[in-house]
């Protein structure tokens, strides 16, 4: 006898993408998933190809990811699709010391995060608002 299917904790118009243990604070972390929260999703994926930082490239395939679970998992439209949740967690914590003076040692905490990506379908008329107040 097997386990019984977790019910889906997303709309049918959501799709979503979870990385595990990036080697991240989450206080970092959160500060480029604040970057494409609301964003269209074409928009965010530029905005995460052009950031400095280091840790853009893993969210950026990240939300590639939930992209594509959208397109082929779900048959979401691609061009609606925008970044609703970007959500950050704390992981586990390495630590290691750092030999200091005297004999003593000081502690070094090496930090991982979670991120969770969620996209969601825009609708024809949503999509249309927000476009003409881009522009």
């Amino acid at each position: 006898m097997s386990k019984p299917n977790h019910p889906r904790g997303l709309d049918e118009t959501e799709a979503q993408a979870v990385l595990r243990n990036l080697r991240v604070s989450p206080r970092k972390l959160n500060l480029i998933a604040a970057m494409i929260r609301n964003l269209a999703a074409a928009d965010a994926v530029a905005a995460l190809t052009f950031s400095k930082r280091r840790i853009a490239v893993d969210v950026r395939k990240a939300l590639e990811s939930a992209i594509a679970n959208a397109e082929n998992n779900h048959q979401l439209d691609v061009d609606r699709l925008v970044v609703t949740r970007a959500e950050v967690g704390r992981s586990t914590v390495m630590r290691r010391f750092q030999a200091r003076g005297r004999g003593r040692a000081a502690r070094v905490e090496k930090w991982f995060s979670h991120l969770r990506i969620v996209v969601a379908e825009r609708s024809q008329d949503e999509s249309a608002a927000a476009q003409q107040e881009a522009a």
